[in-house]
């Protein structure tokens, strides 16, 4: 089965449809993607390891939760369906803080960004992830520039210390 993405405009509406293969080709046709912050009480923020054989930044370290939205399903399918597929975390609330455009070497993604509270145990989907375990942000901090973390983590992780600051 093709999977099929909207393409956005800057704003974010809708303007065609594409395969994930041609947004992910260096076509930088805009589309939409969720990522989500997993938080516990402890203010430590869950991590994916990527799996050694992702394409793109295999083996390092990357948002909680990150994938695309199908062209069939609104952004809270998306969501839910991305938290419990890489994770195993269900019926659980979020909360929306932003959304910014982010572009790569081969790509632009229209990111919106929730952050949920989880305790629990999680199960990793492991064709796509290795591991996940939480780290506290002095651990972040500590290990932003040097390689472990992909790039597209990084940029969200900024744009979270911006909101937050922001937020007080």
């Amino acid at each position: 089965m093709i999977e099929l993405l909207d393409i956005l405009d800057s704003k974010g509406e809708i303007i065609g449809k594409a395969t994930r293969d041609e947004c992910h080709n260096g076509s930088f046709l805009l589309h939409s993607v969720v990522h989500v912050f997993v938080f516990n009480d402890s203010g430590s923020l869950l991590l994916q390891k990527r799996s050694k054989t992702k394409e793109v930044q295999p083996g390092k370290w990357d948002t909680s939760v990150g994938g695309h939205i199908a062209s069939d399903e609104t952004l809270s399918q998306a969501l839910e369906r991305e938290t419990e597929e890489e994770l195993g975390i269900r019926k659980i609330s979020f909360e929306k803080l932003y959304s910014y455009i982010m572009v790569s070497e081969i790509e632009r993604e229209f990111v919106t960004t929730f952050r949920c509270r989880w305790n629990g145990p999680v199960k990793i989907q492991e064709d796509e992830i290795d591991e996940a375990r939480f780290f506290t942000p002095a651990e972040i901090e500590k290990n932003s520039g040097t390689g472990f973390f992909t790039p597209n983590f990084e940029e969200e992780w900024e744009y979270y210390k911006e909101f937050m600051a922001n937020s007080k």
